[in-house]
């Protein structure tokens, strides 16, 4: 085709309809007849169910039915990720409560005014049980237990296989304790189900990443098999990771439509969001040994991951993403790594963007910066020492996993360029030498991540009799453009134009397969799939303009104008007689298929966070920030800039302001937004954002992803940033959030030491055969 649409800014198709209101969520589908759902939920972080009565409220006006597990079934559901068996959890909660907010009843009404009502009068009996929020402290020696049967709180482990020093040949070692703390996920739209009983199954309306992991996940709860139900995510109005398949609160309202025989919708408010999307929730132990010229010679990293309640699978995020990508863009000769899931009576932990690998880029580019200001070296050089060279790739890291290909060093120096980082020091001397109160900081961090994880997709494309196309992918869009740059791959391939083309997906009945959407893995699979079906479909439209010219394939060829003889001018046929034709002869023209990935693919990216600490308050401010990402071949510069802006604004928002909460005996204290520290716009600031471009050998578009990566560079810049602007201060290290209170607290006692032993239980660890976690060089 004469010239390529891929690689330029095309405004997004799937705008216009939610830009004039136009849009399809959940809660404002066809509700005419449909019954509505409320939760009763536990106040007690944890307490035995003592008793439980419903009659008052199954007697109220427009009250159709009152559940309890005994009603919808004590058997364990599952969910996402299954951490660990023997932590179960069933639809409504069994003889005993875990967190604040653990539903225990299910009232379905005519109107959600009436089931809300309804709800305040299921009387239940409690008999409170001391709780445990920290999870050091859910570790000790008679810490209340979750689950009695598994006879501690450790939900799953990655223990080290060997017991050798990694750090015995270093010649400094810098050692600290950091916090990575739990937030809330808060998209706009929170969780929302309708479903539909049928005769032998349901249909439902889900807010979802993955329909068909949905499909499969409310199979199972209401004992059908997969085939007998549909499920469509119409627009979902943000998931960033919460919103993984389903959850227990859906397999409730499935089973509870299946019992009332009728159609029933559940919507959760705010509060309720707050609580059943959280993620992030590390205490970090890292040490890093270095030679004196900064060279780091091994790491120790010792890690506990928040699982919450149920054996969260945010957890155990801890042993697997951020064990996966410990060492980050660097060399590093020796690793040894210990995880922990943990649990707590606070609400079951998940994703949030980027599940796991920010944890991992957090860690290792705090503790190296730290190096950087024990050893006198500038953060920048201390990077350029340490990164993995161009020339290494493909490279294969002391966890096993091999990185695809990268320049690590390019971005890198881009973004110090663009940061004008020397007279940015400047600046920064000039305010410490006069005295001022508001400093500047500069903080640079340098990240690897893994997105794709490998495996298949589905991709379709179908020609019409009118010469238009639908494009479908098993992925689900939830703001990410794929309408936009999978029907540019087909018009790039097949010449049809942007506005000829349609594309479908989120729906089980129409989309036979598919992964959903997470992990940054869509336009490397999703994207891949489609292309490899608009190549076939080229293909076989090529063999039906090859009949009606009477020429060869081979001497076919197919412009803007249409399909044409090579050398004889004057002989086109457009798209839509060609179209026209196979309809009436061959029955049709297009392909389903699938694409299939080995491996993963490795973003990576330099960002450069410029911030203003006022000394007397503690406030930050942050100024500038650069972000360099390069996510391989880049389909929608506008889309990959969109990617980049929403992620660093939330990696910047988990540096500064947000934090999800509990009080001693697990009640939530920021389960809103009038406690919960979200930014708003005008906490925001313009983002300096540009890409470099190296194409992974991975899959033939060389996409790599887009969707988590600033997010990830983000947070340790900004955090970087703050303890820079205060370290000739004594400040050495602050934790996340650096909020103004804790800002202010460290200026005033700067600790020395940021160093706190792990807990005992890292030295009782025993290794499974199939953890590799020591790899010596």
């Amino acid at each position: 085709m004469p010239g390529s649409i891929l690689g330029t800014e095309v405004r997004r198709v799937e705008d216009r309809e939610l830009l004039l209101g136009q849009g399809s969520f959940v809660d404002n589908l066809n509700s005419v007849g449909v019954a509505h759902a409320v939760f009763v939920r536990s106040p007690f972080a944890h307490a035995r169910i003592t008793g439980l009565d419903t009659t008052e409220a199954a007697a109220a006006e427009g009250v159709l039915a009152v559940y309890t597990a005994d009603d919808l079934g004590r058997a364990p559901l599952s969910g996402f990720a299954d951490v660990n068996k023997q932590a179960p959890r069933s639809a409504l909660a069994v003889d005993k409560v875990r967190y604040v907010g653990d539903p225990v009843a299910l009232v379905v009404a005519e109107t959600r005014a009436q089931a809300v009502d309804a709800a305040e009068l299921v009387d239940v009996d409690y008999d409170d049980l001391p709780a445990v929020i920290d999870i050091e402290e859910a570790l000790a020696e008679g810490a209340p237990l979750q689950f009695e049967a598994i006879g501690s709180n450790i939900a799953t482990q990655r223990a080290a296989k060997e017991t050798s020093d990694v750090l015995d040949d270093a010649e400094h070692v810098t050692r600290v304790r950091m916090v990575n703390q739990r937030i809330a996920v808060a998209p706009i739209e929170g969780n929302a189900i309708l479903v539909r009983p049928t005769d032998d199954g349901i249909e439902a309306w889900v807010s979802t990443q993955h329909p068909h992991m949905a499909k499969n996940l409310l199979a199972q709860a209401i004992g059908v098999e997969a085939d007998h139900v549909r499920i469509v995510a119409p627009h979902v109005g943000g998931a960033f990771g919460g919103k993984a398949g389903t959850s227990s609160d859906h397999a409730a309202i499935a089973l509870a439509a299946r019992k009332l025989g009728a159609p029933v919708k559940w919507v959760e408010t705010r509060s309720e969001a707050m609580l059943s999307m959280q993620g992030r929730g590390q205490v970090q132990y890292a040490e890093l040994g270095l030679k004196r010229d900064g060279t780091i010679t091994g790491l120790r990293m010792r890690v506990l991951g928040e699982c919450g309640a149920y054996a969260g699978f945010g957890g155990a995020l801890a042993v697997g993403p951020t064990y996966l990508m410990a060492q980050g863009p660097y060399v590093v000769p020796r690793l040894r790594f210990d995880g922990l899931g943990v649990m707590t009576n606070t609400a079951p932990n998940g994703a949030f963007r980027g599940a796991g690998r920010p944890e991992a880029a957090a860690a290792i580019d705090r503790v190296l910066d730290i190096a950087a200001l024990e050893l006198g070296i500038a953060p920048e050089e201390i990077r350029r020492r340490n990164l993995i060279p161009k020339d290494a790739f493909p490279f294969t890291t002391r966890t096993g996993v091999t990185y695809d290909n990268g320049d690590y060093e390019l971005p890198l120096q881009e973004a110090l360029r663009i940061a004008d980082i020397d007279a940015t020091r400047a600046e920064q001397r000039r305010r410490i030498e006069a005295g001022e109160t508001r400093l500047l900081g500069i903080g640079i961090a340098t990240y690897v991540e893994i997105t794709g994880f490998g495996g298949s997709e589905f991709g379709s494309v179908q020609i019409h009799e009118d010469g238009s196309a639908t494009v479908m992918s098993g992925t689900s869009a939830h703001g990410q453009g794929h309408a936009t740059s999978f029907s540019m791959i087909v018009s790039n391939t097949l010449g049809i134009p942007l506005e000829r083309i349609t594309y479908r997906q989120s729906d089980t009945a129409m989309v036979r397969s598919g992964g959903g959407t997470g992990g940054s893995r869509s336009l490397q699979l999703g994207g891949n799939a489609v292309s490899k079906a608009a190549d076939e479909t080229r293909e076989q439209a090529i063999a039906v303009a090859a009949r009606m010219l009477e020429a060869s394939t081979e001497d076919v060829v197919l412009d803007d104008d249409g399909f044409g003889v090579a050398g004889v001018p004057g002989t086109k046929i457009s798209w839509v007689e060609l179209a026209a034709y196979a309809h009436e002869h061959d029955g049709g023209l297009g392909v389903d298929t699938d694409f299939t990935q080995d491996g993963a693919t490795f973003p990576f990216g330099a960002h450069v966070s410029i911030v203003e600490v006022d000394t007397d308050t503690g406030r930050v401010t942050p100024l500038r920030h650069v972000l360099v990402d390069d996510c391989g071949r880049i389909v929608n510069p506008l889309i990959v800039a969109g990617q980049q802006h929403g992620g660093a604004i939330q990696g910047i928002s988990q540096a500064l302001w947000e934090e999800m909460l509990y009080d001693e005996q697990g009640t939530p204290i920021t389960s809103s937004f009038a406690d919960y520290g979200i930014p708003t716009a005008a906490d925001g600031i313009m983002l300096e954002s540009s890409n470099t471009e190296t194409p992974t050998p991975v899959n033939p578009i060389g996409a790599k992803g887009i969707g988590e990566s600033a997010t990830i560079g983000a947070t340790p810049a900004v955090q970087n940033a703050v303890v820079d602007a205060l370290k000739h201060l004594g400040v050495k290290h602050i934790d996340l959030p650096c909020t103004a209170s804790r800002v202010w607290r460290e200026i005033q006692n700067p600790r020395s030491d940021v160093w706190r032993e792990p807990p005992e239980v890292f030295d009782r660890l025993t290794s499974g055969d199939d953890e590799p976690d020591i790899v010596e060089a």
